[in-house]
């Protein structure tokens, strides 16, 4: 399939994931006004309003997760302290039993959090653990999406305290100790019950530790207009339909076989269980065809495997190039249960030779880190790298020590020339002109032997069929996530592709059949 019909993903704006300092930008220009497609600039909106929207969303969204109750409120010196004072004054005029705490001296604050500690009016006491003592409700604003080093002194005290008194506490824009950009906590971070961040998510919420810290997440509009993502030009997303949908092939009334593409899953000789679950997804994900091959020895297993998977015998080198000299095999998937001897690094070597669509999963990983050069020179088509972190670390050993992993995936893209699906509860998708997406949809019941080769088959059916690399790579990530859902616990690997039916029906359908689970996002405030 020739790469200029490769369908790719849609950048949605709702989906938009931002960096700290693109929501910095975000807001100097809401601040500055926007000039239309005329050329007119409107009028933008001033920082102490942005301040004021936002400690209101906050407190409305405190008023309607909690009944009215004693809420201690930590301020820090900063805007998010600003912030703070707000939720404070919002929630005391709601009928709120309200105590303020402040990280620093009073008359260190300056700008707009000192003008909302003005109209705050109340008292303002030293944030100590002293002021956590009766167990209030904690309104965490000591610091936001600026914090890049460990919290020390009275601020980890605080949170120390938070989290041994197993405090409820609701954090704004990020839980203080966070980092909002690599996800990682800096020392120590409350654990919190909700947290309300603005305008779009940060890509630190959607890490491991940002979504267990957390809690629940929810984004509220401050004023900030969605034209400012287009000027910023974002290149990082939440993993939705809304992305790969139009991408994503629907049968046609003229269809047949061929047209939707013929997968080569390269089988194993002993852990033969791998293939067969990479091939029945990548069949049931919608590939025409479906091959296995592999050695003489092991292809009797496979042949009294499922019926419909074509099995081909790679008795000697002159069966492999026959097999990839076909050029209507146009993905390769390898590496799940083919081992690490000689013969997958063949095999991969061959299947990268004929720059087609390539998926590099599991052993066929383990054996490219040997000579990780040779196998990223030889990449020339649409491939897929798919590494849970220990393979990641033995391909890229001086990238897995990089604090974010949204960076160590985009820096590996970049390098390989492939696209790069770092695996987890947090998976990362980046492709090599650093576009990337996280998809945070996947429930812990996925953690099973045999899900990642499903996963693999899924993305080299999707390939197949006309996707990108990366767009493949985000829709079978998204879709193996909801069929985990929907089966629920006591899941197997054998148990992900059987869903995929009723989950591709309902993307298919109408759009009020698909139900809340299809554009999960968080509630806007």
């Amino acid at each position: 399939m020739a790469a200029a019909s490769l369908r790719d993903i849609v950048a949605d704006d709702d989906l938009a994931v931002l960096s700290c300092a693109e929501m910095r930008v975000a807001e100097s220009l809401a601040i500055e006004g926007l000039a239309d497609e005329h050329g007119t600039v409107a009028q933008g909106v001033s920082s102490t309003e942005l301040m004021e929207t936002a400690g209101a969303a906050v407190a409305t969204a405190v008023a309607e997760r909690y009944l009215p109750q004693a809420a201690v409120v930590l301020c820090g010196p900063g805007n998010n302290g600003g912030d703070g004072f707000v939720v404070a004054r919002h929630l005391e005029a709601s009928g709120w039993s309200i105590r303020v705490g402040l990280l620093g001296e009073r008359e260190r604050l300056a700008g707009d959090a000192l003008n909302a500690a003005r109209l705050w009016g109340g008292v303002i006491e030293p944030a100590t653990p002293n002021l956590l003592e009766d167990h209030p409700l904690v309104i965490d604003a000591l610091f936001g999406i600026g914090l890049k080093r460990p919290l020390q002194g009275m601020a980890r005290e605080l949170v120390s305290a938070i989290n041994a008194r197993d405090l409820a506490c609701v954090a704004v824009d990020l839980p203080s100790g966070l980092d909002g950009d690599t996800g990682v906590v800096l020392g120590a971070a409350p654990r919190c019950e909700l947290t309300v961040t603005f305008f779009r998510p940060k890509t630190g919420h959607l890490s491991l530790a940002g979504r267990a810290c957390c809690g629940d997440i929810r984004v509220a509009e401050i004023g900030v207009p969605r034209g400012v993502l287009r000027q910023i030009g974002v290149k990082q997303w939440r993993n939705g339909p809304a992305l790969w949908r139009q991408a994503l092939r629907h049968p046609a009334l003229d269809d047949h076989k061929y047209r939707r593409g013929h997968v080569v899953v390269f089988g194993g000789d002993t852990m033969t269980g791998a293939a067969r679950l990479s091939a029945l997804a990548a069949r049931r994900i919608g590939a025409g065809l479906v091959s296995i091959a592999a050695a003489p020895q092991a292809t009797t297993i496979y042949r009294l495997a499922e019926p419909g998977n074509l099995v081909v015998d790679l008795a000697d080198a002159g069966a492999l190039a026959e097999l990839t000299g076909d050029a209507r095999k146009n993905v390769f998937v390898i590496g799940p249960g083919a081992g690490t001897a000689e013969q997958t690094a063949e095999r991969l070597m061959a299947a990268l030779a004929t720059g087609r669509g390539v998926v590099i999963d599991a052993d066929a990983i383990t054996v490219a880190a040997r000579a990780p050069e040779q196998v990223f020179a030889a990449i020339g088509g649409e491939t897929l790298l798919t590494p849970h972190e220990g393979e990641f670390a033995r391909l890229f050993p001086d990238l897995a020590a990089l604090p974010g992993k949204l960076d160590r995936a985009r820096q590996a893209a970049r390098r390989s020339g492939a696209t790069v699906l770092l695996k987890g509860p947090d998976t990362t998708i980046a492709a090599p002109d650093g576009r990337a997406i996280i998809s945070d949809n996947a429930p812990p019941t996925l953690a099973t032997a045999g899900s990642g080769d499903v996963l693999a088959g899924m993305a080299g059916g999707l390939m197949a069929q006309g996707m990108t690399a990366f767009a493949a790579a985000a829709a079978a990530c998204w879709l193996h996530g909801e069929a985990a859902r929907r089966f629920g616990y006591g899941l197997i690997a054998e148990d992900i592709a059987p869903q995929l039916p009723a989950v591709l029906a309902m993307l298919w359908g109408d759009a009020a059949s698909v139900g809340e689970s299809f554009d999960r996002q968080p509630d806007a405030g």
